[in-house]
């Protein structure tokens, strides 16, 4: 008769400083924000609503036209982040890996430093490049003969955000760029050396082979780039304020949320409703990460080795 193996209490050992921590900092505030959700004030104190704060949210014409114009906006901010961000870094990696390039590591590190920076640093930086006043952006332009191109870009509806967006690309193209070049070195040498034989070279080699051998890495990137803009809070604030100028062009559920949480001006505090939004914010990112989990992913498994 075998001998039934002990308990591995290593594991537990290894795994609960991890466990403990990120229940303190992520499962226990969840739990309280979705209980703060269910109540609201009343004249005796905090009294259980249910869910009568998200009937409020989504029924009541004042709370549902600032909700829905922030997740358009937010939706606008993540497309944009998708089309340029990570076709952008899947590029820029795919040249950094050419043996054929030199100085391949300055070029990594220089694209990478702005990931580094304050939200604040880059957020003031730009506000001063982009304005029409004393900003260097028209001089730039003019130099080039593009000069009839510029508009205060920021101060437009049509076009703030979108500048934003394109802002925030240029802060965090490094993130998938150094993703995907790490997808991309760790694809096996005799997959490349037998694409050579067979005379599949160049583009053409990234297009046919490596490309779909770091599809599930750029799927990861996705996800990542989805949770990220669905909480994306500072350099709207930075730059526009908590009023997300001009007009709420700007106006993302992370602004949104702080202002309708913590109050701005004359617009008292709400964390009840705050609580509401952000359960809100919640079950958006859980359904488009279950999305990508369960209908995507699983088709891509087929191209890892």
């Amino acid at each position: 008769m075998a001998q039934r193996k002990g308990f591995r209490w290593h594991i537990v050992v290894f795994l609960a400083p991890a466990v403990l921590v990120y229940t303190a900092i992520m499962i226990i505030p969840l739990i309280g924000t979705l209980n703060l959700s269910l109540f609201g004030r009343g004249e005796g104190g905090r009294v259980f609503v249910g869910l009568a704060n998200f009937s409020t949210l989504f029924g009541d014409p004042r709370w549902s036209a600032a909700f829905w114009n922030a997740l358009a906006n937010n939706a606008w901010f993540f497309l944009v982040h998708m089309l340029v961000q990570n076709p952008v870094g899947v590029m820029l990696a795919a040249l950094l890996s050419s043996s054929r390039l030199r100085m391949a590591a300055f070029y990594r590190t220089a694209i990478f430093i702005p990931t580094i920076l304050s939200f604040v640093i880059v957020g003031f930086v730009w506000k001063l490049i982009l304005s029409p006043i004393w900003g260097i952006a028209p001089n730039m332009l003019d130099a080039v003969g593009l000069k009839s191109l510029f508009a205060p870009w920021l101060g437009r509806e049509g076009t703030a955000l979108t500048t934003l967006a394109l802002v925030s690309v240029w802060q965090f193209v490094g993130i998938p760029m150094m993703l995907i070049y790490a997808a991309l070195l760790s694809i096996p040498d005799e997959v490349i050396e037998a694409a050579e034989m067979d005379g599949v070279t160049g583009w053409s080699q990234f297009w046919k082979i490596k490309l779909p051998l770091i599809l599930p890495s750029i799927g990861i990137i996705s996800v990542l780039t989805f949770v990220g803009n669905f909480n994306a809070f500072d350099l709207i604030y930075v730059s526009q304020g908590a009023l997300a100028g001009p007009n709420f062009a700007t106006d993302l559920l992370g602004t949104f949320l702080y202002r309708t949480f913590f109050g701005f001006q004359l617009q008292l505090g709400d964390p009840h409703m705050g609580a509401t939004i952000a359960t809100a914010m919640f079950g958006i990112i859980l359904v488009g990460v279950c999305i990508y989990l369960f209908a995507i992913q699983t088709r891509l498994r087929r191209y890892q080795f």
